[in-house]
């Protein structure tokens, strides 16, 4: 992971650009890893080599990428169950998250959650939640355990836009706002909750406003830039490591593909998908490389050549990986650990 809000210094042809070579270099490598990865995913299921709900990230790496770059090592991650694209934005093995698809025990779930409930302590990626917004009380509860353990640390807890209909989202918010909580409550606004649109939920269609009854600083951000989500991430993570509490950001990002590999998302048109493709966060980002003069288009060859062996890879290592026995169904489902504070 990059060191991130350093602009380059250099006078050479990338001091034009707005940050270093190192951050463009990472966010194109792992928005490109995220895309190559998820297609892959998308072909391999419809091979019935991964079954069970699966659904792809195509089109939103940039909310992954830019936030990666806009914190620390230390902070905590929590997402839904669109949550293949987060760990491999945080560093997290191909190899084992494309194990965890396909069920085997060399998953980072150890096979045992599947396309939904992806989980790293070591990268601190806390799930992959499959109860529809059942994580953003739990990311409330992350961010509380840094400010009782007294750290600068800060928990970015991810959503989609239909999960702020949950009665959880509003629970969550009273308590983070009250507490002064380090969070960053992210809405991915792709438009679409399963096949439902924004619209068709409520009156309320610009969802950062909700945090605005809880005196919640709110904002919006185009989703599709991965420097304008690395800025938006930066500031509220600034007030969060003031102790001044959360933000609300609705990153306005899109899906290409259904809302899971069971859906034909025909409740789109084929000119609206096609339309927001013309503003796609990898293509962007490249020209932004190419036209700054940050990378010469052979060394983001060279990267789209390691990614897509990466992803060969990874294949390869899921189909020779075993199942797992079934005497280990219940093993990694709880920790085993002593509480010296906890007495009979």
């Amino acid at each position: 992971m990059p060191t991130t809000k350093t602009k380059s210094k250099s006078k050479s042809s990338s001091a034009k650009a707005k940050y270093s070579k190192e951050t463009y270099t990472y966010w194109y490598e792992s928005m490109y890893l995220m895309r190559k990865f998820e297609e892959k995913a998308g072909q391999l299921y419809g091979q019935q080599k991964i079954k069970g709900f699966c659904h792809l990230y195509i089109g939103q790496e940039a909310g992954v990428s830019g936030a990666v770059t806009a914190l620390n090592k230390e902070d905590k991650w929590i997402t839904a169950y669109r949550d293949h694209a987060h760990p491999l934005g945080l560093g997290s093995d191909p190899n084992a998250v494309m194990a965890e698809l396909f069920a085997k025990e060399t998953g980072i779930s150890k096979g045992h959650g599947g396309s939904m409930h992806m989980f790293d302590v070591e990268k601190n990626f806390y799930g992959g939640h499959g109860i529809v917004g059942g994580q953003i009380p739990l990311g409330v509860g992350l961010a509380f355990a840094e400010k009782y353990r007294k750290t600068k640390n800060l928990c970015i807890t991810y959503m989609g836009d239909g999960a702020v209909r949950q009665g959880a989202f509003h629970e969550a918010f009273n308590l983070a706002m009250h507490f002064k909580l380090p969070v960053i409550f992210v809405i991915e606004n792709n438009g679409y909750a399963m096949g439902t649109s924004v619209e068709r939920t409520s009156n309320v269609t610009e969802l950062y406003t909700l945090g605005e009854a809880y005196d919640m600083p709110s904002e919006p951000v185009d989703g599709m830039s991965v420097e304008d989500v690395h800025e938006a991430v930066t500031r509220a993570a600034t007030r969060a490591r003031k102790g001044d509490g959360p933000t609300l950001l609705e990153f306005r990002t899109y899906r290409y593909k259904g809302h899971s590999m069971s859906d034909p998302a025909k409740y789109r048109t084929k000119e609206e998908v096609e339309e927001y493709k013309k503003r796609d966060p990898i293509e962007k980002l490249r020209s932004t490389i190419v036209s700054k003069k940050i990378l010469p288009e052979s060394q983001l060859e060279k990267i789209e050549e390691k990614v897509k062996q990466a992803v060969a890879e990874a294949v390869t290592f899921a189909e020779e990986s075993a199942f797992p026995s079934p005497d280990k169904a219940f093993e990694h489902i709880y920790v085993q650990e002593d509480y010296p504070f906890i007495t009979d």
